[in-house]
């Protein structure tokens, strides 16, 4: 594979001296800029051999970097030829700094304005006045030289019943123009394919991970849309299922689409939209009007239906969690000390025991021992998976796709016996995931105004952990949906009733164990005695959290009382779906705890 790399950075060099370009920028995402990328987009790992979820790359005539985050320093070096790459931090280093770095003064720096999003390229660009030239091209080299590129996963369209997500789309669709016009907007670009998703109620599977059709779609203030997408991808009941005013295009008329709005007010999210699709309404004489996505927030307030669905598939994911959990305990009994991949894959076969499972909501994290100190470690990109480790901790994140919810929950599981440090620090971070999820706050309370909640235990020993407490969820669409979030980190987003979060506090000792507890939880409005509306917290994920790890002589009686009612809540409603000796195990696991 090294032979293979260094040839293709030959390749690009080539296409630099031939151009009369210095370097090119290579970043993770692709044109739709989301989160999970389809093969047929991995340029990225194309050109350098790097699987993770975030990174870039510059190439000049005589260098190259590859930079990545904290999560992936130690993978990037397993898969990225040292020989080839410098290997480079993404926030410590940013690239371009490191193109300004290394090349000299008015160097010219090819990017595809396509992979990266307009708030990047107007903040870049004005970064770099006067040191390096950004070149937008016309063809990406990486697409003319790979040659064996495969073909795109281009599913055919899902239509979503009014049953499951309890809107219609001509509705959505009038919200949505009501929006505009407040703005003043004639219209409004939409890249983001999860939103084309909610607006339309259809469902896809060209994505791994997130169930959605690679499309985009441009919304009239009158609510009418075109849709840019493979009218073949369509089923026959697509005009009568999302009423009348939805104009079919081939994707390959996006560009047309976009010059016919020229002279109009257009509402584009620079965080989201690309910077070419930018630059061609500004091209065509279009007044643009920066703003988020118009269906962020709607999308994220889920409706009756959508909460209800919600609540019914963390129920069937709970019955499979809690197989799940109860067969790990009978294998660890037997002295059978499983590896991460046996153990992520058998978690697969609980979930797809229920027939409405689609797919994973995102890679399993299992990681055993030492290796759940890394927070986002992923088996799939070692050398070979780790074993269980006796009297050490097993922590496994995982979510589920259903047509009514997508879930999302971290367990950390006792292995033998874990030390009394183990406990203690497992003991705080529970401290504050009650905390949160006990929380009650005032309309207009953000998230950051909470993430100290999730902390404070840790805090007072000494303790932290390196990552946001709470990310929104969103309805058989992606699991880490904005705009709320709970970090430290100020977000403006106002928390809503309807809205989605997780609850997911940690603790991790490198080279030791590591510690996270994650329940999704559903804001609600909450009666009290005041005279203003209070919101609260419901959790909705319905599994047990491992009664060994706990030092019962750290919790007070409140958090006792909640933990011991979440208990008897989960056994209630996963009793039912389970027998013998996994209703046993569920039992001991859901008893009361008692001083």
């Amino acid at each position: 594979m090294q032979a293979v790399i260094s040839q293709r950075i030959e390749q690009i060099r080539q296409w630099l001296v031939n151009n009369q370009l210095d370097a090119l920028l290579i970043p993770h995402e692709d044109e739709y800029l989301g989160e999970y990328i389809p093969a047929h987009n991995e340029r990225l790992l194309w050109a350098t051999g790097f699987t993770g979820s975030a990174g870039m790359a510059v190439i000049t005539r005589d260098k190259a970097a590859v930079f990545v985050d904290g999560r992936y320093v130690v993978q990037v070096r397993k898969q990225v030829p040292g020989d080839v790459f410098e290997y480079r931090h993404l926030i410590e280093e940013p690239p371009v700094q490191w193109a300004q770095d290394n090349l000299a003064a008015g160097s010219k720096v090819a990017i595809d304005a396509r992979l990266h999003s307009g708030a990047w390229l107007t903040r870049t660009t004005e970064s770099l006045a006067g040191a390096l030239e950004l070149v937008c091209i016309e063809q990406n080299p990486i697409e003319m030289l790979w040659h064996d590129r495969p073909a795109a996963t281009l599913s055919n369209a899902k239509l979503m019943g009014l049953d499951f997500v309890g809107q219609s789309s001509a509705d959505k669709r009038s919200e949505i123009a009501e929006k505009l016009t407040n703005l003043k907007a004639e219209a409004a670009l939409l890249t983001q394919v999860d939103s084309i998703a909610w607006l339309l109620n259809v469902r896809g599977s060209d994505v791994p991970s997130l169930p959605v059709l690679l499309s985009t779609a441009i919304i009239h203030a009158d609510a009418s849309v075109d849709f840019y997408i493979d009218p073949a991808r369509l089923p026959e009941e697509f005009a009568s299922h999302v009423g009348d005013g939805v104009r079919i295009h081939q994707p390959d008329a996006l560009e047309t689409g976009l010059q016919a709005l020229g002279g109009k007010q257009v509402l584009i999210d620079p965080a989201t939209s690309n910077a070419w699709a930018g630059q061609t309404l500004h091209a065509a004489g279009a007044n643009l009007i920066e703003a988020a996505d118009p269906c962020l927030l709607p999308k994220a307030q889920k409706n009756s239906t959508e909460m209800a669905g919600m609540k019914a598939c963390h129920i069937r994911d709970g019955v499979a969690v809690s197989k799940y959990l109860a067969w790990v305990d009978a294998q660890v009994a037997a002295g059978n000390l499983l590896d991460e991949g046996t153990l992520s894959d058998k978690l697969w076969q609980f979930r797809i025991q229920d027939t409405s499972c689609t797919d994973v909501s995102f890679d399993t994290i299992s990681a055993a021992g030492s290796n759940a100190a890394m927070c986002h470690y992923n088996h799939l990109n070692q050398p070979e998976p780790s074993v269980l480790e006796m009297d050490n901790v097993y922590l496994v994140d995982s979510g589920g796709q259903y047509p009514d919810g997508t879930t999302d929950i971290t367990r950390t599981i006792a292995i033998g016996q874990p030390g009394d440090e183990v406990k203690h620090t497992f003991t705080l971070v529970l401290k504050g995931h009650i905390a949160l999820a006990s929380a009650r706050f005032p309309k207009g309370t953000t998230g950051s105004q909470l993430d100290t909640l999730a902390r404070q235990h840790l805090w007072a020993n000494g303790f932290d952990y390196d990552h946001g407490t709470g990310h929104g969820v969103g309805h058989f669409l992606s699991v880490h949906e904005g705009p709320q979030r709970i970090a430290k980190n100020y977000n403006p987003t106002a928390l809503l009733p309807g809205m989605v979060l997780s609850n997911e506090p940690g603790y991790y000792r490198a080279d030791a164990f590591g510690i996270r507890i994650e329940n999704l939880e559903l804001i609600v409005e909450v009666e009290t005695q005041g005279d203003m509306t209070v919101m609260g917290f419901e959790s909705l994920t319905r599994a047990p959290i491992d009664r060994r790890l706990i030092d019962l002589s750290l919790l007070n009686d409140v958090e006792l009382a909640w933990l011991n009612n979440y208990h008897h809540t989960v056994f209630t409603v996963i009793s039912p779906s389970l027998e013998g000796d996994e209703l046993a195990w569920l039992a001991q696991a859901t008893a009361p705890l008692k001083r």
